[in-house]
């Protein structure tokens, strides 16, 4: 075994192929369809006069989390890889590439967890205190497995869009 190693045990080669990257990419794709899809469920659900509660209904409100999210994950997967190391050594006063392709990944970050948080908050605050039963309950969780799944979403279309593969080559001046 080779003394340089990290891991006892070598990444499949296949992991590196056109394939997986491909994979990878329609993934985030169906977990992004599906995250809209179980939040418009929601909102059409809200509105059936047979949901169970008359009160409680998907508003602007419940839809603001999953924009948040959303807008997060656009701004995530802006980023290439590359820009984050590419001038490591100047620090934080440079105007390098890597400083602001950091502040603008955090930006993401921010906005992905936020609509994350802001998704559980409003599951919180309108369906457990205001103590909604099921099957009305189901729609703040929704609400929270929609955001969560953007979240996944853009892990996934993040890491797919960074992956190596035999056909790519990086240029060193």
């Amino acid at each position: 075994m080779e003394e340089e190693r990290l891991w006892k045990f070598r990444k499949p080669e296949w992991l590196n192929s056109i394939w997986a990257r491909n994979a990878g990419v329609y993934a985030a794709g169906g977990l992004f369809s599906l995250a809209f899809y179980v939040m418009l469920d929601s909102a059409v659900w809200s509105k059936s006069p047979k949901n169970g509660a008359e009160d409680v209904h998907v508003a602007f409100v419940d839809w603001l989390p999953f924009i948040f999210s959303t807008l997060g994950m656009l701004i995530i997967n802006s980023v290439e890889k590359q820009r984050l190391s590419s001038d490591w050594n100047n620090g934080f006063g440079s105007s390098g590439v890597a400083w602001q392709a950091r502040v603008v990944l955090f930006i993401g970050f921010a906005a992905l967890a936020g609509g994350m948080a802001g998704g559980v908050t409003v599951f919180v605050l309108k369906f457990v205190v205001k103590d909604v039963k099921m099957p009305a309950l189901g729609m703040g969780i929704e609400n929270v497995v929609s955001n969560a799944l953007v979240g996944l979403s853009s892990a996934v279309l993040w890491v797919s869009q960074n992956m190596e593969d035999e056909y790519s080559y990086n240029l060193a001046l």
